[in-house]
């Protein structure tokens, strides 16, 4: 049976499964529109039954609480910025690099040495956390955003990412900078990078959000309140607004904004990225 959409036919299975994603992905969406909506009302409207998903008077005051508060969000936000930034460029270049050397250059035991790498994916973050915090300690570097910065720059699954896209190039490429002369850093830099946007952008926008994110690393490595990020400074603000849950909800909007607006401006691209390297190789 076959219904007619827009001048379109669409079988009834294929109606039924878009209804049904549709579904969830509005169970999704829900949480976050709440979170919005509650943002905008007075502590008195938050529990109002039924629920108002546009407040009947807005308090547009709760944003400026929260940025011109006793918490220097301005400095969180810097610091996550900060880190967040120099993280995802590391990221990038230490993760294009080498996905290329497990996909262009041929050498003994290169196929093991990438299973191995990728095996590390499985050891659980936590677990490294003491070793790590002896060694940033030993280094010098506890308690300053380097600690964070430098272990963001690698990532196992990073290079997986970029290694399964790189693969999916034809090697003629590579050829024919060879045979111009072309060592392997400049056919990286002028050929397979140029031919990775899709991938690049994945993986920009997913150690963005790793890195904007993270609180457990933070929480560990920093001491200082004035090199707090983010989900750190969120969390002493929950601690002191209490059960003022539009001022929560404000700082988290707040704090999730940034992702958000990169994810929209990058979507075609991360969606084009995330398939091809699933399906190449």
């Amino acid at each position: 049976m076959e219904l007619k959409l827009g001048g379109k036919s669409l079988s009834l299975p294929k109606l039924a499964l878009t209804v049904l994603l549709a579904a969830f992905g509005l169970l999704m969406v829900l949480p976050f529109v709440w979170m919005l909506s509650t943002s905008f009302k007075i502590p008195i409207d938050v529990f109002n039954y039924p629920i108002e998903w546009i407040p009947k008077r807005f308090n547009w005051n709760n944003y400026g609480r929260v940025w011109n508060g006793t918490q220097p969000f301005d400095l969180f936000y810097y610091n996550s910025v900060k880190v967040t930034a120099i993280t995802v460029v590391g990221t990038v270049l230490v993760c294009s690099a080498a996905a290329y050397g497990f996909s262009r250059i041929r050498f003994k035991g290169r196929d093991a040495v990438f299973f191995v790498f990728l095996a590390t994916l499985m050891i659980p973050d936590q677990v490294t956390l003491v070793p790590r915090f002896i060694i940033f300690n030993y280094l010098g570097i506890y308690d300053t955003h380097f600690a964070l910065i430098l272990p963001g720059m690698f990532t196992a699954f990073g290079v997986f990412l970029l290694r399964q896209f790189y693969v999916g190039i034809p090697e003629d490429f590579s050829e024919a900078a060879r045979i111009e002369g072309a060592g392997h850093f400049q056919t990286w830099l002028r050929i397979i990078l140029p031919l990775s946007k899709p991938a690049l952008v994945s993986l920009v926008i997913l150690s963005f959000t790793w890195n904007w994110n993270e609180f457990v690393n933070p929480l560990v490595f920093l001491a200082s309140k004035e090199l707090y990020t983010i989900p750190l400074g969120l969390t002493n603000f929950i601690d002191e607004s209490g059960t003022d849950y539009t001022l929560m909800m404000a700082a988290a909007v707040s704090s999730i904004l940034p992702v958000i607006a990169l994810f929209l401006a990058c979507q075609k691209w991360f969606i084009e990225g995330v398939v091809s390297s699933g399906v190449k190789g």
